[in-house]
């Protein structure tokens, strides 16, 4: 007891000898536009002779009005707290697309940063609980100490997290209060304070253009990272860009039982729990996990007088493919702030409508009219923050077991809840594709395993004495359900269904094997797991052929373009070699070409065109060609309407979707009129550029672009669009004698649709099977012909049932002919029955008409596969890929996108397909 004394007098002491900064502590509350707006733990920051403030490294404070950090003058001052304080330890964890570094800082008591090896391998031990005794696992459990991962700004527009970061690292280094060494003493502390660098640092880039240009409007951040914009933060499932494989391998380096993830777009403090539909893969833990700490958070903050902190009532829960999910998917905690951001380092008087009204979940609802300052977001974030560090250093334990025990209930799923495990036939016909998924589940951490042998399992549990076994060849792919990450293989592979009065937030559906067009099952039968079988060691290099089967796979054109310099042709009809039957699109060495009508293969040049209205969607069609090992050139609609001869550069063009709520005029037109916003590498803005430039982004591509585009393809060019760009080439009468649809009830949010080949005899359509699964968010609606179609015939009220004639009264009964059925390509151009003479003159000719290729299945009861779908029927049997004869050339239009967030790898060969074939489309 006197010890005890002893040392509650000597931490006292301590306390009261630490004096704050004073010119920090004062700069803090002149740049917090109210004393609601801040908090005890956050209204000062201690002085220290030896390791730095921002404001002693940079001149500003975190925070400070008109002051932002770029990602590598963040980096340089994380290590500057590591070379001050044995508590900091920085770890690279990557470059960016770009080459920009990317860091994690670890941050704990100078024992916890000394041993921190040995606390990572706790964690690690502690993740896999098939090596692990109860008794082990509590050993450990005591022996160790949490990590809490934190990471900022992937988000580029929302810039306060990185500079709250800082400072907070500092704190956490320097602070003696009870409050953070409670934290540093029971747990590990983990930051990246920058996940999007190249984003950030041209956002920065543009804060300074603003200042130096105070009177003009701010040019958009068109381009975040080198791909993508907002849905680097849904791209968890693909892990196609350099940041989300960064994040996930610093979680497997170091296992914390929380993911935390920053982000600043809605007043004042959302803390996530979500509305749900929840992810039925997640543990019930988890859920009760989410709710505990939000609510602790919200009352504390609300205790303390913070107005507008609320939980729930914004984002779902449902799709896996957010950030937080590498912590998710791996039994760690999975979560994320929303705060109150301006974007740039400024104060601003700020208007709430919405989320201001109180509701049961936010009954302390943001303030409607406010003065928002930088410095007020930062305060709120770190608020939290050290609220939620407080709870994890108190629970310490109870983390780590939740941890052990979430990791135990996943291994448990095989025997409980099932499925025993998920297995793709070996033997498919799309390896390219099949091995990309296995490999993509590895990099996730999970495991996947080889059949030793052909065998043959009955699916269901308990066999259904009606089911034959199923059979699996050699070499079949198996999932275990009994492993650590069986609920994130579940979330991966499984099929989603939504109601269509659920309020969703993203994609409703992504099941893996549709999207990837290869087959598998799901496997309830625990008898699967007995099959003798072996760890996969990964997917042999493929081998090139004199005679390459086209099935539709990735592998194709990887083959095709990796040996450009071979001479091929593509079969036009089907062939035999040695007893063997190879079809129609089977690609051939001309050297040894077969006996059967053939055209040569003549690799095109490749053109993605961008507007400098959005390119996050585009950004997904160069990481896919770039996937494949197709080369391209990068042009804007700008260009187009500066270059009269298209075809004396391009063969083919992609005009990927814009995105967003574009409309075929904003495409054309750009946008408004006004001072010029250039995008461009300057002395000011030494980010900006790279990708494409500009001197002034508002003009769009213009009628003289229109005229290009269609002279392109009037002189053999072939031009592919997806989504609005299809409806813009509609709209503009590029592809003719198509018509778009407006929507009625169509609920289709980010789903997968089943969609059949209509045209076998398209080059496009090679190696598909009679149907497909397609990925379909909902727009637009194609309709092919010069009229609609006809009504369906309805009876008068009369005799008879409803299926039974109506019969005139006082002469002979005449039955009326049945409709003839349009012939294969008459579809839409029937001339009338009644006088076709009279309008034979409107007819195309045949080789004129558009082609329809792939249409959605014609019975609407069928259609859903995974996701979400209400009123199917407005789409079924309606065109999906369009191929419209312009002149010499053709428009390709896709109603979906063909290349989504490097997932939907099934319906690729619907555009390379295309591409090899750009020249012999007829």
């Amino acid at each position: 007891m006197k010890r005890f004394a002893l040392l509650t007098l000597l931490a006292t002491t301590a306390l009261a000898q630490q004096q704050n900064d004073a010119d920090y502590t004062r700069q803090i509350k002149q740049f917090t536009t109210g004393a609601q707006f801040i908090t005890e733990m956050v209204d000062h920051l201690p002085a220290s002779a030896k390791v730095p403030t921002p404001l002693k490294f940079f001149g500003y404070i975190a925070g400070a009005e008109g002051h932002l950090t770029y990602s590598e003058d963040v980096n340089r001052y994380m290590r500057a707290l590591e070379a001050a304080s044995p508590r900091v330890k920085v770890f690279s964890i990557g470059k960016s697309e770009e080459g920009r570094e990317m860091i994690a800082v670890a941050i704990g008591a100078d024992e916890s940063i000394a041993h921190l090896d040995r606390y990572r391998d706790i964690t690690k031990r502690l993740a896999d609980p098939r090596t692990l005794t109860d008794a082990d696992a509590s050993k450990l459990v005591a022996e160790g100490k949490p990590i809490y991962y934190i990471t900022g700004s992937i988000h580029s527009p929302e810039t306060g997290s990185p500079e709250m970061l800082m400072e907070l690292a500092y704190r956490l280094a320097v602070e003696e209060s009870p409050l953070v060494r409670k934290i540093r003493d029971n747990a590990i502390v983990l930051i990246t304070p920058v996940v999007e660098v190249d984003g950030r640092d041209r956002q920065l880039d543009l804060s300074r253009w603003r200042d130096a240009n105070p009177n003009r409007p701010v040019p958009p951040l068109v381009y975040w990272g080198h791909y993508v914009a907002h849905d680097n933060n849904r791209d968890n499932l693909g892990l196609a860009l350099a940041l989300s494989r960064n994040v996930l391998h610093t979680f497997f380096d170091f296992h914390p039982q929380v993911l935390h993830d920053l982000h600043e777009s809605v007043p004042f403090m959302y803390i996530s729990t979500g509305t749900g539909p929840y992810n039925p893969s997640i543990d019930p833990l988890v859920v009760d996990e989410w709710q505990r700490m939000a609510w602790h958070e919200v009352q504390e903050l609300t205790k303390r007088g913070l107005p507008g902190v609320w939980t729930y009532g914004f984002y779902d829960g449902w799709a896996p493919n957010y950030m937080m999910w590498a912590g998710q998917g791996h039994n760690a905690i999975g979560r994320f702030y929303e705060t109150f951001g301006n974007r740039f380092p400024m104060t601003a008087d700020r208007v709430v409508r919405g989320q201001s009204d109180r509701a049961w979940f936010r009954p302390n609802p943001p303030l409607p009219a406010v003065k928002w300052s930088l410095r007020n977001n930062i305060n709120y974030q770190q608020s939290g923050i050290l609220l939620a560090l407080s709870d994890f250093a108190e629970r310490r334990q109870h983390f780590l077991e939740q941890f052990y025990l979430l990791g135990k209930r996943s291994i448990a799923k095989a025997a409980n809840e099932g499925p025993s495990a998920w297995v793709f036939d070996g033997a498919q016909k799309r390896q390219g594709q099949l091995t990309d998924l296995m490999s993509l589940l590895r990099t996730h951490g999970i495991e996947v395993q080889q059949s030793d042998a052909p065998f043959s399992v009955a699916v269901d549990w308990p066999p259904s004495a009606k089911k034959d076994k199923t059979d699996f060849a050699k070499g079949s792919f198996i999932i275990r359900m009994d492993q650590p990450y069986s609920r994130l293989a579940d979330a991966m592979l499984d099929v989603q269904y939504v109601r269509s009065d659920e309020k969703v937030y993203d994609d409703t559906g992504w099941t893996l094997g549709y999207l990837k067009n290869v087959d598998f099952k799901r496997v309830a039968n625990p008898d699967v797991l007995k099959v003798p079988m072996h760890a996969w060691s990964g997917a042999p290099a493929a081998a090139s052929s004199n005679i390459i089967e086209n099935n539709a796979d990735t592998s194709l054109p990887r083959l095709i373009w990796s040996d450009r310099n071979i001479r091929r042709v593509i079969a036009d009809e089907p062939f035999t070699v040695d007893t063997k039957k190879y079809a129609a699109g089977t690609i051939v060495a001309a050297s040894a070409a077969p006996a059967t009508k053939t055209h040569e293969i003549h690799l095109p040049r490749i053109a993605i065109l961008h507007t400098w209205l959005r390119t996050q969607d585009e950004g997904w069609f160069r990481l896919a060609l770039e996937s494949l090992g197709i080369p391209y050139s990068y042009i804007s609609t700008q260009e187009v309407s500066r270059t009269p001869n298209l075809r004396e550069k391009f063969d083919v063009i992609l005009f990927a979707p814009t995105g967003g709520s574009n409309s075929s005029a904003e495409i054309v037109n750009g946008l408004p009129p006004g001072p010029p916003l250039p995008w461009r590498k300057t002395a000011i803005t030494p980010n900006l550029g790279g990708i494409d430039e500009t001197d002034d982004m508002r003009p769009g591509l213009g009628m003289t672009g229109v005229d290009s585009l269609t002279r392109f393809v009037e002189d053999g060019g072939l031009l592919i669009t997806a989504r609005d760009t299809s409806i813009w080439a509609v709209q503009y009468g590029l592809a003719r004698w198509v018509r778009v649809i407006e929507p009625q009830k169509l609920r289709a949010p980010g789903t997968i649709l089943l969609a059949t080949v209509t045209d076998k005899k398209s080059p496009i359509a090679a190696g598909y099977d009679d149907t497909l699964p397609i990925y379909y968010a909902g727009a637009p609606i194609f309709q092919v012909g010069l009229t609609p179609p006809p009504a369906p015939e309805s009876r008068p009220s009369g005799r008879g049932g409803k299926n039974d004639p109506d019969v005139a009264q006082g002469r002979p009964f005449v039955p009326l002919p049945e409709r003839p059925k349009a012939a294969p390509g008459e579809e839409g151009f029937q001339t009338p029955e009644d006088a076709p003479w009279n309008s034979d003159y409107a007819l195309p000719r045949v080789e004129d008409r558009p082609r329809v290729i792939v249409s959605f299945a014609k019975e609407a009861d069928k259609l859903l596969l995974s996701g979400m779908l209400e009123a199917g029927d407005e789409i079924a049997g309606k065109p999906v890929v369009i191929d419209s004869p312009r002149g010499k050339g053709h428009i390709l239009l896709f109603a979906n996108n063909p290349m989504w967030r490097q997932n939907t790898q099934g319906s690729y060969a619907l555009v390379t397909n295309a591409i090899m074939n750009w020249d012999h489309l007829r």
